[in-house]
């Protein structure tokens, strides 16, 4: 895998998600070499996924290179690579890319969409939990609104302009607010006219 054999203890983070940071943040001066593994060489700003998944900001402006996050740290290396498995009893995490044994291990691996039992709406919408999926998002509606454009079926074109949000939470109530904002000052001007 090639990280460097070390005389300090090895600690090794799953996760480059604002948990993964905070903590790596803390051992900056901390005498430990820090492998930080991520399915993404990127950290994902999610407060705001939603601006990219209405076309209000790019996907770069919301993604970090990890690498750069920790330029400045000592001992730090990244590995782009997915986890498979950890067997505690070895102090080793297996990875897409090879093993590593660790002396400590901190796994921050974040959260997955919850549907909540409604299998209706698992299969039916799109998460907007990364970069990838707010583009998703992105694309569809963009795509839903130039078909609706180029319609003359007033049905048709009502169904293509009705999005509809599961979940009521602060990233809900947000990327309401962002398509309210999207109607109001592109749909309003070029497509419903």
């Amino acid at each position: 895998m090639n990280i460097p054999k070390t005389d300090f203890p090895r600690v090794v983070v799953i996760g480059g998600g604002f948990a993964g940071i905070a903590f790596i943040e803390k051992l900056k001066r901390e005498k430990v070499q820090i492998v930080l593994f991520d399915r993404h060489n990127y950290h994902t700003f999610q407060p705001l996924l939603y601006q990219v998944s209405t076309a209000s900001l790019e996907p770069d402006s919301i993604a970090y290179p990890l690498r750069k996050v920790f330029r400045k740290h000592k001992n730090f290396h990244f590995r782009l690579a997915e986890v498979y498995r950890v067997d505690p009893h070895k102090n080793t995490v297996y990875a897409s890319i090879g093993s590593l044994h660790y002396d400590y291990l901190v796994i921050a691996t974040g959260t997955r969409t919850n549907f909540f039992g409604n299998d209706s709406i698992a299969e039916n919408s799109l998460p907007m939990k990364t970069v990838p999926q707010a583009l998703n998002i992105r694309s569809l509606m963009l795509q839903n609104i130039e078909v609706a454009d180029r319609t003359i079926d007033e049905r048709k074109r009502k169904r293509l302009l009705n999005f509809v949000i599961a979940g009521g939470g602060p990233t809900g109530v947000e990327l309401a607010g962002a398509l309210a904002e999207f109607r109001k000052g592109i749909l309003e001007n070029d497509i419903l006219n």
